[in-house]
C-alpha cells in the first residue's frame, strides 16, 4: 500500500464568497506513478483537475502532470495554482518562486507579499473562425464573434464572443450534443464588475462546464487587451461555482494569471 499526501484547494475563489472558485486536488508523489492509476486517482477525486507533484534534484523545481477524470491535459491553470500554494503553505519553497516542469513547458509560480501567486503562463494562440453550426446550437445562443483556439487538451476549442454578460450568464447547453461535435466551447463577453466575464463548456475533456479555468484565461486576456487597449485586466468566471482572477497580457507571448487557491482539506490517499 502507497500514501499519497494529499490536499484539496480551491483555486481563484470570488472575493470572499463561500464555496467559490474551481476545486483542484493536490497529490504529492515520492515516486512515479502508471498512467492508468493517476488516471483511476483523477476519477475517484472526481475534481476537474487533479495535479501531481514530484520534486526533482534542483531545488525549488517539480514535474508537474494534470488529469481530469477523463484524461490528462497539457496545461491547467487552477490545479498549477493549487499545486503553487500547497508548496508555499507548506514551506517547500526555498527561493522566492516555484518551478514545473510539464507538458506546456517550464512554468512558474511567485508568491506576493499579499498572498495572492502570480503564474506565467504562455498564450493560447486564437484566430478569427466560423462559428461550428452544431456547437453554436447546442449552445443554444448564436455569438457575435468566433475564433478557433489552439487545441491544447486534444479537443477542438472555440471560443464565442457574446454581446453582454446576460447572455454568458443565461448560457443552458445541451450538454449531450456539445460532446457528439468533439468542441469545447469558451464563452466570453465584456463585463459589468470585472473588465470581461467568461464560462468554459468542455464535456469532450470529461466535464460539463469548468468553474474557473486558468488556461482558457490564456487566451481570453490576450484578446481583451487587444479589444480593450490595456495589458492588466480583472476577470471572473461566472458559472454556478464563480470565481474570479487578475490577468496581464503584454504581448509577449506570455500571460499572468494572479489569484488565490484556498485550502479546503488535507489527508492522504491510500493507494
Amino acid at each position: 500500500m502507497i500514501e499519497i499526501p494529499y490536499e484539496e484547494r480551491h483555486a481563484f475563489p470570488d472575493g470572499d464568497t463561500p464555496h467559490s472558485g474551481n476545486p483542484a486536488g493536490v497529490c504529492r508523489l515520492e515516486t512515479e506513478l502508471s498512467d492508468a492509476d493517476l488516471l483511476g486517482l483523477a476519477q475517484s477525486n472526481n475534481l476537474s483537475e487533479t495535479a501531481y507533484l514530484i520534486a526533482k534534484d534542483e531545488a525549488d523545481l517539480w514535474s508537474l502532470r494534470w488529469f481530469t477524470p477523463g484524461c490528462e491535459v497539457d496545461l491547467c491553470g487552477h490545479a498549477t495554482l493549487a499545486a503553487a500554494a500547497t508548496l508555499f503553505d507548506a514551506q517547500a519553497v526555498q527561493g522566492e518562486v516555484a518551478r514545473f516542469d510539464t507538458a506546456s513547458g517550464r512554468l512558474t509560480v511567485r508568491q506576493r507579499t499579499d498572498g495572492y501567486l502570480i503564474m506565467d503562463f504562455p498564450e493560447v494562440a486564437f484566430e478569427t473562425a466560423t462559428a461550428d453550426p452544431d456547437a453554436v446550437a447546442a449552445m443554444g445562443q448564436v455569438p457575435d464573434q468566433a475564433f478557433e483556439v489552439e487545441q491544447i487538451h486534444g479537443s477542438r476549442y472555440q471560443m464565442f464572443v457574446y454581446a453582454d454578460e446576460a447572455v454568458v450568464a443565461a448560457l443552458t447547453p445541451d450538454f449531450g450534443g456539445l460532446k457528439r461535435t468533439g468542441i469545447n466551447v469558451l464563452a466570453t463577453a465584456a463585463g459589468r464588475s470585472s473588465d470581461f466575464v467568461s464560462r468554459f463548456f468542455c464535456p469532450d475533456a470529461g466535464i460539463d462546464e469548468d468553474p474557473v479555468t486558468g488556461s482558457a484565461h490564456c487566451t481570453l486576456a490576450p484578446y481583451w487587451a487587444k479589444r480593450f487597449g490595456k495589458t492588466a485586466m480583472t476577470a471572473r468566471q461566472i458559472g454556478l461555482r464563480p470565481g474570479a482572477l487578475q490577468v496581464e497580457a503584454p504581448g509577449n507571448g506570455r500571460v499572468a494569471l494572479i489569484g488565490q487557491a484556498r485550502a479546503y482539506l488535507k489527508g492522504s490517499i491510500q493507494l
